[in-house]
């Protein structure tokens, strides 16, 4: 890291400045020290930015094992490997197809309580890691939760301004959760996430956003101060790799067309109008569908559950004030 432009950090009553060398510095002396204090035994490796950090970080104290979840030859399995052949002892790769994935949905829907389509496509490839790693006898996964959030690493925050970027943040820090703790709880184990350990938390919470969201190299960036932290220790294909949705990286986001092809059409017209007409819950597509019938399976009529002071005008669940979308249906805006 070359630069040495002086930044401002922390709140206009007491401002203090950093060099951009001071503050990667920084980022990898606090992460360093989360991932020494709660070391674990395993780490869920997609090959983005972040678990690469992890697993790069956990390195100097740890041969941990890689896992890596594919659905087909997905995205992911390219970065994964270039990490796992540096930093890992053991690279265990889980090719999973449609049925594996089917059986994976209602402990998914079960446990995260939700219907919404990307947040089970998402979630699917964490609890199939997670359950390699216990049948690998590991008790503590590594994941790279918390990165994208702490250091805007979604491309939809990449045009805001400075101020209603750091607004942003301000809410997402309020709202993030990530579901590798609860699914890690739900089989037993215990998931590890470096970036949320308090003092590396805190210390992001406060660098400012124009250090997070900026141009490198002719296109804009998350993450930006992230990546010149870390960028002499990672490859430079990952240092610079564009964020990708664990969906889009694992595979899963197959899973539309896959039940666009699995359900007629005049079925779902009539399953989508009962489900409206009767929970008054409005389904949107083929795979909201089915995660649906999945849910009222195991789990209540939505509409009222939850401890908000707002309904959603999808499935009539209520949220909390601040939401933008609804964890339950996955409406947006809502």
């Amino acid at each position: 890291m070359q630069e040495r432009r002086p930044v401002r950090l922390g709140s206009q009553s007491s401002p203090f400045e950093y060099s951009v060398n001071e503050t990667g510095a920084r980022l990898r002396l606090l992460l360093d020290n989360a991932v020494r204090k709660n070391l674990a035994e395993s780490v869920l490796l997609s090959g983005g930015l972040d678990t690469s950090i992890v697993a790069a970080t956990s390195y100097r104290y740890a041969r941990l094992t890689g896992i890596t979840v594919s659905l087909k030859e997905a995205p992911d399995l390219k970065f994964a490997r270039m990490i796992a052949e540096r930093f890992v002892s053991r690279h265990v790769i889980v090719h999973i197809d449609e049925s594996d994935v089917e059986r994976a949905i209602p402990d998914v829907v079960r446990v995260m309580r939700t219907f919404d389509p990307m947040e089970v496509r998402n979630d699917i490839p964490i609890l199939v890691g997670l359950r390699a790693a216990k049948e690998a006898g590991f008790e503590s996964v590594m994941t790279g939760d918390g990165g994208d959030e702490l250091f805007a690493g979604y491309s939809f925050l990449f045009n805001k301004n400075i101020a209603d970027l750091e607004k942003s943040l301000a809410n997402m820090w309020k709202i993030m959760r990530f579901s590798s703790i609860p699914l890690a709880k739900s089989l037993g184990m215990h998931a590890v996430l470096p970036f949320l350990d308090e003092e590396f938390k805190a210390f992001a919470m406060r660098i400012p956003a124009g250090l997070k969201v900026r141009k490198e190299r002719g296109q804009v960036y998350g993450k930006w101060i992230l990546r010149k932290a870390f960028e002499e220790l990672l490859p430079e294909d990952i240092t610079w790799r564009v964020k990708m949705p664990i969906e889009q990286g694992s595979g899963t986001s197959s899973l539309p067309g896959y039940y666009d092809s699995k359900i007629p059409d005049e079925e779902f017209e009539a399953r989508k109008k009962a489900c409206e007409l009767s929970d008054g819950v409005r389904i949107t597509s083929k795979e909201h569908l089915a995660y649906y019938q999945v849910y009222r399976k195991m789990l209540e009529i939505p509409r009222g559950v939850g401890k908000g002071t707002k309904a959603c005008l999808g499935c009539g669940a209520r949220l909390e004030e601040n939401a933008n979308y609804c964890r339950t249906c996955g409406a947006y805006p809502v």
